[in-house]
């Protein structure tokens, strides 16, 4: 009779042990033309790289209308952004390397053009996250375009030169710093072979980890709660950072269930508006980033009677001046309804 219950025992346990968890069976595989649609890196051979062209003049006026705001007319930037032209010559194209990035330079600014190395990167980082209040916004010949047009500022290009997926190789052949890169082999191939001795980071290590930086407190909670940002499916959590930082390490108690927000919002959902639109990449709620806290907008024009309908309107036609010389771009993405629940939350003191 003991044998039995222990065989009674031991099979309940092993079906529960065995039960599959129940995210194994969300979702399906994604479908040839889903992975296409993501599947949009370009890589340094040009691989992956959509057929398309963009001449100079044409992504002047691209950027004039969508890049500007941000990164300045020729690529100098503003007070926030780091310059994308500048610190390059024409000494530098010929030979591949950059000399303001030799060890002495006391060049003051490390700009884009100064360090990246393949055109690639380029073309397909303003492909994936440009502009940035819309990234994957811009058609292929757009980006053909942007990238001539910045190409042309550091004299890479002509003026008049169109860019094409027939000719970027060639222009690779001129970027300031295409021998700049430390090659890797086992990143670049795929049959290269790694370190798996650790021979290059074995020696002189240090003793005790020292922490050389942190998130301040001012910036915890600057743009929302990261636990809510974060998928529920995994081993990673995001800190609660509507709460103070722990003092002591985190343990390994199972981490708080987390609300996922629905896809469609809610009428007067307004921090699903704020997430869903990136509001807080630029505004904090009490804090300066790029642009002013929602709390100082609503300082500023406290008493305004017609607030609700200025707001509006400059959240979705953007405007410079009011608080400084960096422009806020316009969100034509939002209707007038849901500018006009940012504008009332704002108003009645964004809190």
């Amino acid at each position: 009779m003991r044998t039995l219950t222990f065989l009674a025992a031991a099979l309940i346990g092993g079906a529960a042990w065995a039960q599959t968890p129940p995210w194994h069976d969300l979702g399906r595989d994604a479908t040839p033309s889903e992975v296409k649609a993501w599947d949009i890196d370009v890589r340094p051979d040009f691989k992956g790289l959509p057929k398309g062209a963009g001449s100079v003049a044409m992504g002047e006026r691209v950027w004039e209308a969508q890049c500007a705001s941000c990164h300045g007319s020729f690529g100098e930037s503003n007070e926030v952004f780091t310059p994308i032209v500048g610190g390059t010559t024409k000494a530098d194209i010929e030979r591949g390397r950059v000399k303001n990035l030799e060890p002495g330079s006391n060049f003051p600014q490390k700009t884009t053009m100064m360090k990246v190395a393949t055109l690639s990167t380029l073309w397909d980082y303003i492909n994936r996250a440009m502009p940035w209040n819309a990234p994957k916004s811009l058609t292929a010949d757009e980006v053909y375009g942007v990238t001539a047009y910045i190409l042309s500022l550091a004299e890479v290009v002509p003026p008049d030169f169109t860019l094409n997926d027939r000719n970027i190789a060639e222009v690779q052949k001129r970027m300031p710093n295409r021998n700049g890169m430390v090659f890797h082999e086992p990143l670049w191939k795929v049959d290269g072979k790694g370190d798996v001795k650790n021979v290059a980071c074995m020696k002189d290590c240090p003793v005790e980890t020292t922490i050389r930086s942190f998130l301040p407190d001012f910036a915890r909670d600057a743009h929302g709660n990261i636990q809510e940002q974060n998928r529920v499916v995994g081993p990673v959590r995001g800190a609660d950072t509507t709460k103070p930082p722990p003092t002591a390490p985190v343990g390994s108690a199972p981490p708080p269930s987390v609300v996922v927000a629905a896809a469609k919002l809610a009428a007067g959902d307004v921090k699903g508006l704020l997430a869903a639109n990136s509001c807080t990449a630029c505004h904090g709620m009490k804090q300066k980033i790029v642009g002013p806290a929602f709390s100082d907008i609503a300082a500023k024009h406290k008493g305004n009677p017609g607030l609700e309908s200025y707001l509006a309107i400059k959240i979705r036609e953007g405007g410079v001046g009011v608080f400084g010389s960096v422009p806020m771009p316009p969100q034509p993405q939002l209707s007038a309804a849901e500018a006009g629940t940012l504008a009332r939350w704002i108003a009645a003191g964004a809190k």
